[in-house]
């Protein structure tokens, strides 16, 4: 009798633990990364789930600079691809050169390209051609990366941030659906407010370097995520997951009238499985070490709405999925 209340107690502990971990790291970042709470909020939950990010924003807004401070923050190796249109896929994965062994004999060397990291920025991924983007499919659903046949497993963890900015469309390859499927989040990077202007005005003006502190290494990140599968998830809201996704599809009765008549496809079933993963990194940021429904509808939007395509109607009409979403969210009951 004793023993699952002992099991619950030390739930507990690890859930406070880990609450008190994700706010350092979060006041850390928070040093070099001014008001984009969410956007830093949303990284770092994809991180700890073992997810990647896609970061849409207009330049400037400190995308490259977020990435940094996890770098600096988590003590994790990081690396930068610039995608360009004339980028090829050995450019991020590596290439074997001829190289000459003490002998003198002739050998191919495998040489490792910017992939081989733990943090990866992958700026302005839309600028590369599909078959350049399509290099990093494996190593973003997997975490692998396969040459000639043989397979090397990337450290963890393991971390794709990628870049895009949606105002300067040409020249640009829009990502395929097989990809953005593989972002856990699609997060939208939105202008300062006028006081957070001031403030990065004036810290560049006084050029003040402010450096965050190490707060975590590799080993304690994957320790803490082995706590995600200890939170709880009782099955009606495991299933909530499942009808909220199933809500984006025309074709199901959990769907609004406004997804029915502009929504060509809806979210694939990754979208529950990350809706799952982020709800359980909430709680526990939260210092919870259970789910609850509002935890599953927190991150909806990053999840669901680039898995969510417009039909003809839809884009003619210039619906916001981002409206779609959150009707989908507001509207479903709680209880099936």
């Amino acid at each position: 009798m004793d023993q699952p209340e002992t099991s619950s107690t030390e739930l507990q502990a690890e859930a406070n633990e880990f609450k008190e971990r994700f706010a350092e790291v979060r006041a850390e970042i928070g040093k070099v990364i001014v008001g984009q709470d969410r956007v830093v909020e949303a990284a770092l939950t994809a991180l700890f789930c073992g997810g990647n990010v896609l970061l849409e924003g207009v330049p400037g807004l400190g995308k490259t600079e977020l990435i940094k401070a996890l770098s600096r923050t988590l003590e994790l190796d990081f690396s930068r691809i610039q995608f360009t249109p004339d980028l090829m896929p050995a450019d991020v994965i590596g290439t074997n050169i001829m190289n000459t062994d003490e002998s003198g004999r002739y050998q191919f060397e495998f040489r490792r390209g910017p992939i081989f990291t733990q943090l990866l920025l992958a700026d302005e991924i839309n600028r590369a051609s599909p078959k350049t983007q399509s290099a990093l499919l494996e190593t973003m659903q997997e975490g692998t990366v396969t040459v000639d046949g043989k397979v090397t497993h990337m450290k963890q963890p393991y971390f794709v941030m990628a870049t895009q900015n949606p105002l300067e469309q040409e020249g640009t390859y829009p990502l395929p659906e097989a990809q953005l499927d593989r972002f856990l989040f699609k997060v939208e990077v939105p202008f300062v407010t006028r006081e957070d202007l001031n403030e990065i005005v004036n810290r560049t003006i006084l050029k003040q370097p402010i450096e965050p502190e190490k707060v975590l290494d590799s080993e304690r990140i994957l320790q803490l995520r082995k706590v995600l599968d200890k939170v709880v998830v009782v099955d009606p809201l495991r299933d909530y997951a499942v009808r909220l996704v199933l809500a984006t599809h025309p074709n199901t009765e959990y769907a609004p009238d406004e997804v029915k008549q502009f929504v060509k496809w809806g979210a694939s079933p990754r979208a529950a499985q990350a809706l799952i993963r982020a709800a359980r990194v909430r709680a526990l940021s939260q210092g919870r070490a259970h789910v609850a429904f509002s935890d599953i509808r927190y991150f909806s939007d990053e999840i669901l709405r680039h898995r969510t395509l417009l039909n003809y109607d839809g884009q003619a009409e210039n619906v916001n999925v981002a409206e779609l979403i959150q009707k989908c969210a507001n509207e479903l009951p709680e209880e099936a």
